[in-house]
């Protein structure tokens, strides 16, 4: 069987629909394990609210655990793009054997330091005497499952990064629709509450890491798992690699844990308990804009470190006009989304009215400025398929920087619930900066790399045949 896009040669506007579409729906059903989590937490009979603020003090801290997958496989797999667009597959199956080593490593690694350190961390993050007991029995259970986790989604990378971008899609959606299944009946039927819904995430992500390694070991793909060929100039140039995307977002998880932390002290005992169960489903609802965002600019970087290393460089060009259009429509939608169907969002997780009208108002706040977070995105992860790091993580960085000002000065002027108004802020201030370096650098970015000599490039594409699964 042919493979699935030929990255060099297919039509360059089908080809980014061809691996934007499947991307972006793996990342929005990848949300699906903490909304479906927090829907069914949030709607446990008598502890439903206090069991979900519980949660989302987890949420964030388990999202940065998790940011390692994408230090590897984000930092992995537009270095072998380029090295396959530049034909040297072997070189690029090294890169491979290096990432998988590292992601079973780190997973170890993360269990040993974060297990004995969760009961302070939940504490500094946020958690209340009344959201203890959940926040520590959620977190324990989930962390058991790192080495799954971080395997299924750092090495999914690899697979979208040959083009196999349905496969990666499967992967996905076989561990979210076992997530759904399994839900209901750890919680409600076991009676096990926020340890079932860890449990069956857990046993949702074991699945789906072992879809993932069975394709990359056995299937005739130009890139297979090896074992051999370790260098740690390989492994420190993938973590310079994928630092930025790391760094992103670990530092938007670190924003979500400040938000948590300034809405329970300015809060008050009256509402700050309150304002965390609103902030957790708003990021819920943010999930559902950042993730599928992602799914689209990042599951791109092939397209572009791929042609980029072949010095196909017009595709590049061409493909960031298609991979933008999308990124800018999606964000249009879910801006629609938020003022029309967000109501029917907010009641998956409470139906206290109250707390419903709160949520929405925040919802609403957050998405104002939401449409340009869209060119934003294509950006940072445009330079970061190119290998132009420094540029990505300057970027970024001033997009958070933008954010954190703000969420730590409006609560000393105004009630609690403003600091919502720091995500606009930042959706305005970040794009603006963007588009600004992007107009002035890319252009000289290009004419640099045509110049560069380049040994053995291959434009043709291997025929390889997949085993069924």
């Amino acid at each position: 069987m042919r493979i699935e896009n030929d990255l060099g040669r297919d039509d360059i506007k089908k080809l980014v629909f061809r691996i934007a579409i499947p991307s972006m729906l793996a990342q929005f059903v990848s949300v699906l394990y903490s909304i479906v989590d927090r829907m069914y937490i949030g709607n446990i009979p008598e502890i439903g609210d206090t069991a979900l603020a519980g949660v989302g003090i987890c949420g964030p801290i388990i999202t940065m655990v998790g940011s390692v997958a994408s230090l590897v496989g984000i930092g992995g797999s537009p270095l072998m793009s380029m090295k396959m667009g530049e034909g040297k597959l072997e070189d690029a199956r090294k890169i491979l054997s290096n990432c998988f080593l590292m992601l079973c490593g780190f997973s170890v690694l993360l269990m040993a330091i974060v297990l004995p350190l969760r009961e302070p961390m939940l504490r500094l993050f946020g958690a209340s005497d009344a959201l203890m007991p959940y926040a520590k029995a959620y977190f324990t259970a989930y962390l058991s499952g790192t080495v799954f986790s971080l395997l299924s989604v750092g090495l999914n990378q690899f697979i979208i990064c040959q083009g196999y971008a349905k496969v990666g899609m499967q992967s996905i959606l076989l561990g979210a629709v076992l997530n759904i299944i399994l839900d209901p009946i750890f919680i409600f039927i076991f009676h096990l509450n926020v340890v079932g819904a860890a449990i069956a995430t857990v046993i949702s992500q074991m699945v789906s890491c072992f879809f993932v390694l069975r394709f990359l070991f056995r299937g005739q793909i130009p890139v297979r798992i090896t074992f051999g060929g370790y260098r740690l100039k390989i492994m420190t140039k993938v973590l310079a690699t994928g630092f930025t995307p790391f760094i992103i977002i670990a530092i938007d998880n670190v924003m979500i844990i400040v938000m948590n932390a300034v809405l329970q002290r300015y809060g008050g005992p009256e509402k700050g308990d309150m304002l965390i169960t609103c902030a957790t489903i708003v990021q819920s609802f943010m999930l559902v804009v950042t993730m599928p965002l992602g799914g689209i600019s990042g599951g791109t970087q092939t397209i572009l470190g791929y042609n980029y290393g072949a010095k196909q460089l017009d595709r590049v060009v061409k493909a960031q006009k298609y991979i933008i259009l999308l990124c800018v429509g999606y964000t249009a939608l879910m801006f629609l989304a938020a003022r029309t169907v967000g109501v029917y969002f907010v009641r998956l997780f409470t139906q206290d009215a109250q707390l419903t009208e709160q949520v929405l108002w925040a919802i609403r706040v957050c998405t104002l400025a939401v449409i340009p977070l869209g060119v934003q995105y294509e950006i940072v992860d445009g330079f970061t398929a190119i290998g132009q790091v420094k540029l990505a993580l300057t970027l970024s960085f001033f997009r958070k920087l933008t954010y954190f000002v703000p969420i730590f000065v409006i609560p000393l002027f105004w009630e609690a619930e403003m600091v919502f108004y720091a995500e606009p802020i930042s959706d305005i201030l970040g794009p603006m900066a963007s588009v600004a370096v992007y107009l002035f650098a890319m252009k000289r970015i290009l004419e640099k790399r045509r110049r560069e000599p380049v040994d053995n490039i291959r434009n043709s594409q291997v025929e390889v045949n997949v085993e069924p699964f």
